[in-house]
């Protein structure tokens, strides 16, 4: 008998229920729907510098992997964006998809119960319930777009994306961008490398065709129209720092003839603190202070946060500490909420 030729090293393939499925059993509500066009709308205004007064904010769990933490710091986030919405537009971090340099835990979607039986098909389910009750909360949500079959099932729930460091790079992600319905941000790459994310952005604007699925999970050609409102994220790399005025500038430069007014972001985290996350308030502070002297280019910035600091590890058997990540370490709230008062304060107080 011959050898079988393809799926020589696949042990099962499993059905997945189709995008409408899930739709139908979660579907958005009215008030949801209007928060992700209000705020999709708002971040174009800074992005196109109809507002430029505003910084977007970018904030919360490097992962989420409990959802009544994840409602917790919902919560506590509400107030906070209410009280400094004239100063930042806060979009809260919902980050279920996690690239691994190797191999590691992927993320609530791959793997929701953390055990290694990656039933996806609950994840993806669980993924878009906290999505919509974190919108009903009336804090809207972003996220890192990893999987190009995950935005049918839960993009009409993201007000702002990010394509990774590691996927940057890659024509499927660029591709995906280009028919995303929200503003994009492409980060630079792992090694600090700058114009993969500019190359990124000139993909990302052009029209594409490639495969992917439809509502029912049909193998489908996609056809795009290209993404207008795309931005880069300098995010350090190579164990260097890319946030100082001189990085932005050049970033500036690269960026210059895509006629976007405001097309960069500082990711506070990663490289650009040192993968110590307690540095995340000094990136902050720098980027505030070159906003405030004059550097209008200057999109928003990210930080890492949770209900408390650091990180843990996840073993078999061992109880999790509420509220602590998994993944990258994260700035506590009560840092967190001064930090956000602090960046609003500046904005309002003229330089000396």
């Amino acid at each position: 008998m011959q050898r079988p030729l393809d799926n020589q090293h696949i042990i099962e393939i499993k059905p997945l229920p189709s995008p409408r499925t899930i739709k139908s059993t979660l579907p958005i509500t009215d008030q949801a729907a209007a928060l992700v066009v209000e705020t999709r709308d708002a971040i174009r205004r800074i992005l196109h510098g109809q507002d430029r007064e505003r910084l977007l904010v970018i904030v919360g769990p490097c992962s989420i992997h409990d959802p009544e933490a994840a409602y917790e710091y919902a919560d506590r986030l509400k107030p906070v964006a209410d009280a400094l919405h004239d100063q930042l537009l806060i979009v809260m971090r919902t980050y279920f998809e996690k690239p691994r340099t190797t191999v590691g835990w992927k993320g609530l979607i791959n793997d929701p119960h953390l055990d290694g039986t990656c039933d996806i098909a609950t994840g993806m389910e669980l993924a878009r319930t906290i999505l919509l009750n974190i919108n009903k909360r009336g804090v809207p949500c972003a996220a890192e777009a990893l999987d190009p079959v995950s935005p049918q099932y839960i993009a009409d729930l993201w007000s702002w994306v990010a394509i990774g460091a590691r996927t940057t790079e890659s024509q499927p992600h660029r591709e995906m961008a280009s028919g995303l319905s929200m503003p994009v941000g492409f980060k630079n790459g792992t090694e600090g490398n700058l114009e993969v994310a500019w190359n990124a952005m000139v993909a990302a604007k052009q029209p594409h065709h490639f495969l992917g699925i439809n509502a029912d999970g049909l193998t489908s050609i996609i056809k795009t129209m290209g993404n207008p409102d795309r931005h880069i994220v300098l995010r350090g790399g190579g164990g260097k720092t890319n946030y100082e005025a001189e990085h932005v500038a050049r970033a500036e430069a690269i960026i210059a003839s895509e006629g976007i007014v405001r097309p960069i972001m500082i990711d506070c985290s990663h490289d650009n603190s040192g993968k110590d996350h307690r540095r995340q308030s000094f990136v902050a502070r720098d980027v505030l202070k070159q906003f405030r002297d004059g550097r209008q280019s200057i999109v928003g910035l990210m930080l890492e946060s949770n209900l408390n600091p650091g990180k843990q590890t996840w073993q078999q058997g061992k109880a999790l500490a509420h509220g602590v990540s998994i993944t990258d370490a994260c700035l506590g709230w009560e840092e967190t909420e001064a930090l956000l008062g602090e960046l609003a304060e500046l904005i309002v107080t003229k330089p000396v």
